[in-house]
């Protein structure tokens, strides 16, 4: 029997990376709650167009690795669908452009709340998402995948999501994104980290590559130190309020995920460690913005 089509496109979405599109929105919108900010017309839009830049993004990786030679048989990751067979590229590419536009769109009805400034920031985004693996110098080709992941996911994307509902830029928002940026790269540091072989020989320069497994072990450390304990405590010492410090039960679970990037060498193992750093920032994000609330 056949797997039902749906379900095919619904994989290829792959649901383990919106995380990364729901986080800065969640911490963006608990941030202008706190400051009776929040708007929930312009919290949603910011959701939407979050999540259609993800998923265009990750129709754009499924494609584009797929010409480039990147996803092959040796691949040890979860499957892609162009490289499986089960989408053509056309599809796939037409796919990819639909779910762009459709972003674009939802972007355009956020001007009513930050201004035409943010057709530029929009506008922005896609091109990134659409460059990451595309386009004549795709960024997760050179090593710097991992700045546009913090750049767009982290940065942009929270003081966005505040800046629509406030109208201007704290510097908390600014510090809470440097947290959501670096967990949402840490997703990338671990698909990186198992595709290091495959990528070498398909010329995908990743910092993995560059680098060496050590440099992303540390690289790993150093994120989950920085948005676990440092940003938090910051957040507390700041705003004189306990509840900040809600993130820091997380400190177990990051040092567990750090035991396994180094310890565990078998796929389905790093398999499952990629799933869980998209549920490491997931419950971040929650224990953040409900931090920022009470």
């Amino acid at each position: 029997m056949s797997e039902p089509h749906w379900r095919i496109w619904a994989a290829a979405a792959r649901p383990r990376t919106l995380p990364a599109a729901i986080a800065p929105v969640l911490v963006g919108s608990g941030l202008a709650w706190r400051d009776g900010k929040f708007d929930g017309r312009a919290a949603a839009l910011c959701l939407g167009f979050g999540l259609l830049v993800q998923i265009g993004t990750n129709f754009s990786n499924d494609y584009y690795d797929f010409v480039k030679g990147a996803d092959t048989a040796a691949r040890v990751g979860p499957r892609r669908a162009v490289a499986a067979g089960l989408i053509s590229p056309v599809a796939m590419h037409r796919a990819m452009w639909g779910v762009f536009a459709a972003a674009f769109l939802c972007g355009l009805s956020l001007i009513a709340w930050g201004g035409p400034w943010l057709l530029l920031v929009g506008a922005l985004s896609i091109l990134c998402g659409l460059a990451y693996t595309g386009g004549p110098w795709p960024l997760g080709y050179h090593g710097l995948g991992d700045v546009f992941v913090f750049v767009f996911f982290g940065l942009v994307a929270v003081c966005a999501t505040y800046f629509v509902q406030a109208g201007a830029v704290v510097t908390d928002a600014v510090v809470t994104a440097v947290a959501v940026g670096l967990l949402t790269a840490n997703i990338l540091v671990v698909n990186n980290y198992r595709d290091a072989e495959t990528d070498a020989a398909a010329g995908k320069h990743t910092l993995v590559v560059r680098f060496g497994r050590g440099f992303a072990r540390a690289q790993f450390a150093a994120s989950l130190a920085v948005a676990v304990a440092a940003i938090p405590l910051w957040l507390a010492w700041r705003d004189h309020n306990a509840w900040r410090l809600l993130p820091l039960a997380l400190l177990p679970l990051a040092w567990w995920h750090m035991v396994r990037l180094k310890s565990r060498t078998e796929p389905l193992q790093q398999i499952a460690l990629l799933g869980d750093t998209g549920k490491l920032l997931a419950l971040y994000a929650v224990l953040l913005t409900t931090g920022l609330v009470l």
